[in-house]
């Protein structure tokens, strides 16, 4: 059964004659890491600040943790953590005099449980230390923290690893899948750093000039990026023929060429082509990334 604890439906957004959102609808399941997809300007941003109630959005509806009144959605949304764009840090205070800071807006000023926070994302040996002398990854994991005071069950991170080297990457990404799997927090994560995303999240919102174009699971996502051939002949619909007429049923086609997505032999494929006198002129395999799918959404968008 489908735990959704946030429903987007029809949400638009106007900026005077831009719209910046155009009926987005979506849903986001417990337990689960969602990478949100789109280019600059695709409306991520726009879409989290409503979510989160930074802005209002024109027309739509938003329900979270079942809640879509108004009084409903500002209750909900204190069960949601929160780092967009850049964490806003005091720089000449220390990552625990920073934490200590953001508790007061929630009416709180415990010691014990600053500790705690930055021992789990990984800054307890350097809560003494200015936040001016931290590494970038540092300052992010010090943002996340500031994020989780507040014991969220949501937590909505945009752009959390951009201008991060490698290792802070790393480091980040571990401790997002920690948080979902060990202190189940959903998470949303807004990127353009596709790599990264897809060996982080569970499932994928791709969004282009403010309307949502995908939405699918890792699972469906390595079936449509599997290993496949591709094949272009000097006589493509006949080709197409055969191959189904062979038993070959997981096809594709497009203006040039054959994409095969069953198991076959590129021997045996030959040998089939050869036998019916259909000239190969292009045969490779290949394996989609996250980047060439997305890309090729965008085309079909466009």
């Amino acid at each position: 059964m489908r735990d959704s604890i946030l429903k987007v439906r029809d949400l638009t957004k106007n900026y005077g004659s831009k719209r910046v959102l155009d009926n987005v609808s979506f849903e986001i399941e417990r337990g689960k890491i969602y990478g949100f997809i789109g280019e600059n300007g695709a409306g991520k941003t726009t879409a989290i600040r409503a979510i989160t109630g930074l802005s209002s959005p024109d027309r739509g509806q938003i329900e979270l943790f079942g809640k879509s009144d108004r009084k409903g959605l500002t209750s909900a949304r204190r069960k949601i953590g929160c780092l967009v764009e850049s964490p806003i840090l005091e720089l000449n205070k220390t990552a625990k005099d920073n934490l200590m800071s953001q508790q007061l807006l929630y009416g709180n000023k415990d010691s014990v449980r600053a500790d705690k926070l930055l021992d789990r994302v990984g800054l307890g040996d350097v809560k003494n230390k200015r936040v001016a002398d931290f590494s970038l990854g540092m300052k992010q994991r010090l943002g996340i923290a500031i994020s989780l005071i507040n014991n969220p069950e949501l937590l909505i991170l945009d752009e959390p690893v951009n201008g991060l080297d490698p290792m802070g990457m790393v480091g980040v990404r571990e401790l997002l899948i920690s948080l979902c799997k060990d202190d189940g927090i959903t998470i949303v994560i807004s990127s353009h750093i596709l790599a990264e995303l897809y060996q982080l999240a569970t499932d994928y919102i791709i969004i282009s000039h403010g309307r949502i174009i995908s939405t699918l699971s890792k699972d469906q996502l390595d079936n449509l990026c599997t290993t496949h051939i591709v094949m272009s002949t000097d006589h493509n619909d006949e080709a197409l023929r055969i191959l189904t007429g062979s038993g070959i049923s997981t096809l594709d086609r497009d203006e040039d060429s054959i994409r095969i997505f069953d198991s076959v032999d590129t021997k045996d494929l030959s040998k089939l082509m050869y036998d019916h006198k259909i000239l190969i002129t292009h045969l490779s395999k290949h394996e989609r990334s996250l980047e060439e799918y997305y890309i090729e959404l965008l085309g079909r968008s466009a």
